[in-house]
């Protein structure tokens, strides 16, 4: 168990969506703060917001996770400046829009560098400091599709399966080391953020209705506020789950996959994603 009252969280992608509302509720229970985004205005605004409700100590800093230098910086200041730093929330994330002929090579590096090796660099700057506290956490923001991967997903799936992967592998050697660094992999359903709505098109989309249309689709799924997306993360790191499922509709998807691992899509297509025929048999 990792006690959050007294511990000292570092976040990336603060400055909205899950890891604002993490931050928020951590520090409502006692957690002091280094919170990494690159929207700086964003979060000039949480910590305000942050320093009405509480006293918790907070560190602000600009950090682009796809740059690894720039997380080896922020993984020293954070610990600079907490510490007894303990807690590492892996959370920055972005999204493409289109299918894998629409999207080019230079966008799914892009990808690439933020949703799956800025996990891997953050996960690599703060890891020794981590292993020298008494009890520590690291929490890699996956995705329900790092379980599942529909149609027009091929990057942000891949970078997804490739956070699960390496998280679980991780998680097996710090066991085998006897580490006290315990290792949540986190698969969030819908979650009601703007990540689809600030998501780029890929190179080869054409039709702007396309845009609108997977804004439509994702409200219509998505279920689940980021307060309770934050309050769920934070029980399973309490109880040091190794996999946390977020929404009923991640639970629905993670059994279905379970029973049909290679025909789920037609179930999903039916019932989740409902779309229409052609395109799910395309």
């Amino acid at each position: 168990m990792t006690a959050i009252p007294g511990a000292s969280v570092a976040i990336t992608g603060a400055a909205s969506g899950i890891g604002r509302a993490l931050a928020i509720e951590l520090a409502g229970r006692g957690a002091d703060l280094a919170l990494a985004d690159r929207d700086e205005a964003g979060l000039q605004t949480l910590a305000a917001e942050i320093a009405s409700a509480s006293r918790r100590r907070v560190s602000l800093h600009r950090v682009d996770v796809s740059e690894p230098e720039a997380v080896a910086a922020f993984a020293r200041e954070a610990i600079a400046a907490h510490p007894a730093l303990n807690i590492v929330v892996n959370n920055a994330g972005v999204a493409l829009l289109g299918h894998f002929h629409e999207i080019d090579q230079a966008q799914i590096e892009w990808l690439f560098n933020i949703n799956f090796w800025g996990v891997v660099h953050s996960t690599r700057a703060f890891l020794d400091h981590l292993a020298s506290q008494p009890a520590a956490h690291i929490v890699n923001v996956s995705s329900i599709f790092g379980i599942v991967a529909p149609p027009g997903q091929t990057a942000y799936a891949a970078a997804k399966f490739a956070v699960r992967g390496f998280s679980e592998s991780l998680r097996h050697e710090l066991q085998l080391a006897n580490s006290p660094v315990r290792l949540s992999v986190v698969h969030p359903g819908g979650i009601r953020t703007n990540i689809v709505r600030n998501s780029r098109a890929g190179s080869g989309v054409l039709d702007n209705e396309r845009r609108a249309q997977s804004i439509e689709r994702f409200d219509a799924i998505a279920q689940t506020s980021a307060r309770d997306a934050a309050l769920r993360i934070i029980k399973g790191i309490e109880r040091n789950e190794p996999r946390i499922l977020i929404g009923g509709d991640a639970r629905f998807m993670d059994i279905l996959q379970r029973f049909r691992p290679a025909g789920y899509w037609k179930v999903m297509a039916k019932h989740v994603w409902k779309t229409p025929t052609q395109e799910h048999k395309a």
